[in-house]
């Protein structure tokens, strides 16, 4: 069966940049060994990177949240040092949740990385809906939150959902 890890959003701007956490900050080192032991087996690795233009602020989503981040080009846009893993995909998304997994062909999914309560869980729904029968997980110990409480409430969420939590906190 082939495994496919899912590493949502781990840019500067949402570790410790515009809209950086101490919970996201704390979550690098285990997701870089999460990385390096799907690399490790072989397993694919899909890395996506939230993507805005310079107009970021006239869009829906910055009139909703009007701080600037990931403005393609920058600093905070691009994924933190030592998490991408050479050779592997990385999709750029204008939105919290990429419309093109249909074009993959999944069998087993994990997804990791940031925000939990909002590209996270947004990707895990598009891919169980469009993949019903495959396991989809989350590694809890991999994720973070806008806040604690709504990362919460959105693995809770996921769980109503068929998704499998997994290393739950």
């Amino acid at each position: 069966m082939r495994r496919t890890l899912i590493v949502i959003d781990m840019q500067n701007d949402f570790i410790d940049g515009s809209l950086g956490t101490k919970e996201a900050e704390a979550i690098v080192d285990p997701v870089r060994n999460l990385i390096q032991e799907y690399k490790n087996r072989g397993d694919e690795v899909l890395y996506t990177r939230d993507t805005h233009g310079a107009d970021y602020l006239q869009t829906n989503e910055g009139k909703h949240l009007p701080v600037e981040h990931c403005i393609k080009g920058t600093n905070g846009w691009k994924i933190a040092d030592g998490i991408y893993a050479d050779g592997c995909k990385i999709i750029d998304k204008p939105s919290f949740g990429y419309t093109g997994w249909d074009r993959y062909e999944f069998e087993d999914v994990c997804l990791i990385g940031l925000c939990t309560d909002i590209c996270v869980v947004s990707n895990a729904l598009i891919i169980k809906a469009l993949y019903p029968e495959i396991r989809v997980a989350v590694d809890v110990r991999c994720t973070a939150g806008v806040t604690p409480e709504s990362k919460v409430a959105a693995l809770e969420t996921m769980k109503m959902c068929q998704i499998e939590l997994v290393g739950e906190e």
